[in-house]
């Protein structure tokens, strides 16, 4: 049998488990579909189930490829730069677990973003609501984007199957899969994936270790002569300054989590506040510990490819009677051209095509795995969002159970129609270094976010005035986007992840410009 179609018999049966398991969970619990349960699920399950949702097909994938990636410059390679992202994160945890889980439960909020209903008015409710689906479809659908396109690449290709069917049939079973499953059933079943990640991690790890017979200290040495393990990079103007990235990423978590529906909804669904704060702190330790072993896993892959015969190189172009320069990375075909896998198709191009077929499966699982955390988390949450919080279904007395229920499977469908779009949408871009991107869409799309919880929370000024906080909430983005296009255009400086900070400042500024003259407490 095909080697690609045994790894595509091992995606369908992988996927008929989950399945499986989330119609058990649904049925043999008090789980409520799409939205948070009665606060029941165990502090470390819930823990250890965020950090696949954290993780997704970004991390496995695209985070082992910044290693090695050319950059020039002082340093000429990403090496462990985004580690510096990832201290951000885990300060921004603590902020989060500090100020907004005590607010959300004091709250005892169903969605989070009641919370901007209560302290302003409906108009900030439902900005605040649809500003998190528009963030959460658009990161949700890069990280999808990126599982989906690899499978296509490196698997469906050959058999003839076009990309947007392969799209299609891992939509259906992403929707089949949340159809009946809520909170619970999400938080159960991103255990067991979040445990196939981190297995499939560390077997590659291993093996190419025993490969290259180095041990773990040899290979570190190995990387620091390569120049593939520094931190901290001290160019200002560069995008990954330290300093902004560490800043960049700490604001970054508190609007990706700490604002975001799904990853609170998970939280608020431990018993109590003290738990909830337990869960989003180990949550935050951990994945100190498993990005550095992704990096590391990075640096390997780099090194396994290189002893295999693969190597650095450019190719030339003319576009627009103009030469450009693209660096490459990876194997000499027949005619002795490098065919391009550095960055995002570093690691399946290895684990597919040099890895043993066990390491293959393992590789497919764990990249699954990677997947369904992030997009079933993100299917449901921009539901319940839509009917919680634009529809009012929650309060709606008129419709019966069944008719509500009829209503959000209408709008689960439409979803996933629109992030089937959203796929071919990043499909034309083809963007090569995903990680990245999905930093700079947040840093538009959760800026407004920011900034408005930001002056709740530290204000105690109202806003009056009707479509007040929607002209604000639209031209900062507006705003940050020229200003990133004139710095960028006009100076050495590159603005990176403190888009957010910029954008959340520009929104804060905006409301305070708008906020009544006379102080109202929420």
């Amino acid at each position: 049998m095909n080697p690609g179609t045994v790894l595509l018999l091992f995606v369908f049966a992988y996927f008929i488990g989950l399945l499986v398991i989330s119609y058990f969970t649904s049925r043999n619990s008090d789980n409520q579909s799409f939205f948070i349960g009665n606060k029941k699920s165990k502090w470390w399950l819930v823990a250890f189930g965020m950090i696949g949702t954290s993780l997704s097909g970004v991390t496995f994938i695209s985070v082992p490829g910044t290693v090695g990636k050319f950059l020039g410059g002082e340093n000429p390679y990403g090496g462990f730069e985004y580690y510096m992202m990832v201290i951000g994160f885990f300060i921004g945890y603590f902020i989060v677990a500090g100020i907004l889980l005590p607010l959300y439960y004091r709250m005892n909020l169903t969605s989070i973003y009641t919370y901007l209903g209560k302290r302003f008015n409906v108009e900030a409710h439902k900005i605040g609501s649809v500003f998190f689906i528009i963030s959460r479809a658009i990161g949700a659908t890069a990280r999808l984007y990126l599982v989906v396109n690899i499978l296509q690449i490196f698997l469906l290709e050959a058999l003839g199957v076009p990309f947007w069917v392969t799209a299609f049939v891992l939509l259906l079973m992403i929707l089949l899969y949340t159809f009946e499953g809520g909170v619970k059933t999400i938080v159960i079943t991103d255990t067991l994936q979040t445990s196939f990640m981190i297995i499939s991690l560390f077997a590659c790890i291993v093996y190419i270790l025993s490969n290259l017979n180095l041990s773990f200290g040899e290979a570190f040495s190995i990387l620091e002569q390569k120049q593939y393990t520094h931190f901290i990079n001290t160019d200002i103007n560069s995008k990954t300054f330290f300093l902004k990235t560490i800043l960049g990423g700490m604001f970054i978590t508190i609007a990706m989590t700490g604002l975001d529906q799904e990853m609170m909804q998970k939280n608020i669904s431990v018993d109590n506040l003290k738990n909830s704060k337990k869960n989003m702190l180990t949550f935050a330790g951990t994945l100190l510990f498993v990005n550095l072993a992704f990096l590391f896993l990075g640096g390997l892959l780099y090194l396994f490819a290189m002893q295999h015969g693969a190597d650095y190189g450019q190719i030339s172009t003319m576009v627009d009677g103009k030469e450009v320069v693209t660096n490459t990375f990876g194997f000499k075909d027949s005619a002795g051209q490098i065919k391009n896998i550095m960055g995002d198709d570093l690691f399946p191009a290895l684990s597919l095509n040099h890895f043993p077929m066990a390491l293959s499966v393992i590789f497919i699982i764990g990249l699954i795995s990677a997947l369904f955390p992030s997009a079933d988390g993100a299917l449901t949450a921009v539901t319940s969002s839509y009917c919680v919080d634009l529809l009012n279904l929650n309060e709606d007395q008129k419709k019966t159970e069944k008719q509500k229920k009829r209503l959000r499977m209408k709008v689960h469908l439409t979803f996933t129609v629109i992030f089937f779009v959203l796929i071919m949408v990043f499909k034309a871009l083809n963007d090569k270094s995903i990680v990245y991107l999905i930093m700079e869409i947040a840093g538009y799309t959760y800026g407004p976010l920011l900034g408005l919880f930001a002056f709740g929370i530290l204000t105690k000024y109202q806003i009056t005035k009707k479509y007040w906080i929607l002209a604000v909430t639209i031209l900062a983005p507006i705003a940050t986007y020229l200003i990133n296009y004139l710095v960028t255009n006009n100076t050495d400086y590159r603005i990176g992840v403190e888009l957010i900070i910029l954008n959340g400042f520009l929104t804060f500024v905006g409301l305070w410009m708008v906020k009544a003259r006379t102080l109202k407490l929420a």
